[in-house]
């Protein structure tokens, strides 16, 4: 398998409790690309309708209520367009055996044996192992490596995927060494898909193929602010997000 080495995904996702073989679903997934150590400006995010009940432990964890994922697209409609983004690239997950076995689930469901296993198609790369080594006898949770890290998780008050894939981009810097601090590829005048690494500018190449975005809903992006706009409240100063997405 030829994966593209320096392009990341950080993955994570939000099910309806656990584990997968008592027929729990995945209803939620975010992603961010890093291309090399540096954020693309891309990313991947959707909730899924599971068409069954959240355990009341998990929405208690997440606070994704069933009442909000009616009307959400189901895992197969989404699912091409899934397996795009991720195809090829090293997959950034914390505990990543739960995220894996559940998303090899869904394409199982759908009866797309071919892609339930993403080892096959992906370089999986699990930051708890890589914390439990680094750290033992120490906790190694996504919280407790922010904390270690000084990276402000402050307005995780519930979880959600794609803020804790922003988050869990920011740890698995931070424990690489080198660049800690997630900036966009690229600068003003550098052109399209271009990576400012010093003096040194990478390009992607011409003949790669750009993925679909899947445009998040006024609801979603109306949670997204209020949880940024309480990040910022508790630190005093915008939330890295906001400040990444602002090019400060």
């Amino acid at each position: 398998m030829d994966l593209q080495n320096n392009r990341s995904v950080v993955l994570d996702t939000e099910t309806t409790g656990m584990p997968v073989t008592d027929g729990h679903r995945v209803i939620e997934i975010g992603c961010v690309e890093l291309i090399g150590r540096r954020l693309s400006g891309r990313h991947f995010h959707v909730y899924l309708q599971p068409d069954r009940p959240s355990d009341e432990a998990a929405i208690g964890v997440h606070g994704i209520t069933d009442a909000f994922l009616v009307g959400k697209p189901r895992f197969a409609e989404v699912a091409d367009e899934f397996f795009e983004f991720i195809q090829g690239a090293r997959l950034v997950i914390h505990n990543a055996s739960f995220d894996v076995g559940f998303l090899n689930n869904e394409f199982a469901l759908i009866g797309q044996q071919d892609r339930a296993d993403l080892s096959q198609h992906c370089e999986i790369l699990d930051t708890l192992m890589m914390a439990r080594e680094r750290h033992p006898g120490q906790r190694n949770s996504l919280d407790a490596l922010c904390k270690r890290y000084g990276i402000d998780n402050s307005g995780r008050e519930l979880h959600g995927a794609l803020l804790d894939s922003e988050l869990l981009a920011d740890v698995f810097l931070a424990m690489t060494g080198g660049q800690t601090s997630l900036s966009l590829a690229g600068t003003e005048g550098e052109g399209e898909g271009a990576a400012n690494q010093g003096s040194e500018i990478r390009r992607l190449p011409a003949s790669r193929q750009a993925g679909r975005i899947i445009r998040a809903t006024p609801e979603e992006l109306e949670a997204h602010l209020a949880r940024l706009e309480a990040v910022a409240k508790s630190a005093g100063a915008p939330a890295l997000w906001q400040q990444l997405a602002q090019g400060n």
